[in-house]
């Protein structure tokens, strides 16, 4: 089953008199529980298309399914649900709270969507992530590591279908890069879909699929 299937994306920002086509005509599909990374320079159009994945942006042009249904062109309301519900993110930048506890991180989600136990849920998914002793400490008292796991146990609270990670190591020395990596191949294995974003061959690596993006276009498909 197709988790994703993207067909003649484009996207095109306009400013001024010149025009900057960040994809031109994409077409990618995703399996149900793949774990995908997706590579490219700068300026390839790789944050674009996660931007576009994960209902964050609009594309200019073409189609996004997902699940079967073609989410690109529906409201804003009915987008912002299904983010809430059905896509967890992992971001370089983290993203948390600060002086905020890592529980009450984890428990933002559910502000937007009802979770069942949801503070139980959130305490679990801390252990689950190697955090059970650091519930109540508050962002600014973790290691970038830690902080990185907390994110990780945030995206997982609504029961998400797909984890988008934007560059999840960027902000991490290499033994904290492989704990996350590690983390996010076990999330994998449970039947999560995970795309990741990294410019890290050695992050690349525990993807089982790589795409390759160069001037918004695939030039790259390895398995």
């Amino acid at each position: 089953m197709n988790v994703i299937e993207i067909k003649n994306l484009t996207k095109v920002y306009k400013s001024g008199e010149e025009d900057t086509v960040a994809l031109g005509g994409v077409d990618l599909t995703v399996k149900k529980g793949e774990f995908m990374a997706i590579m490219g320079p700068s300026g390839s159009g790789k944050s674009t298309l996660m931007h576009i994945i994960g209902l964050l942006d609009r594309p200019t042009a073409g189609s996004y399914m997902l699940d079967g249904n073609d989410v690109s062109k529906i409201s804003k309301k009915a987008q912002a649900r299904i983010r809430n519900q059905e896509i967890g993110f992992v971001f370089q930048q983290f993203n948390l709270l600060t002086r905020t506890s890592a529980l009450e991180n984890v428990l933002l989600p559910t502000i937007y969507g009802k979770v069942p136990n949801a503070e139980k849920k959130a305490k679990k998914l801390l252990e689950k992530v190697g955090l059970g002793d650091r519930t109540n400490n508050k962002t600014n008292q973790l290691s970038g590591g830690q902080i990185q796991r907390v994110a990780i146990a945030r995206a997982l609270i609504m029961d998400p279908t797909i984890i988008l990670a934007d560059e999840p190591t960027g902000n991490l020395d290499s033994k904290r890069s492989n704990e996350v990596m590690k983390l996010l191949q076990e999330i994998n294995k449970s039947g999560a879909t995970i795309v990741l974003i990294t410019h890290e061959p050695d992050v690349a690596r525990y993807a089982q699929r790589i795409i390759t993006l160069r001037d918004g276009k695939i030039t790259g498909d390895t398995s």
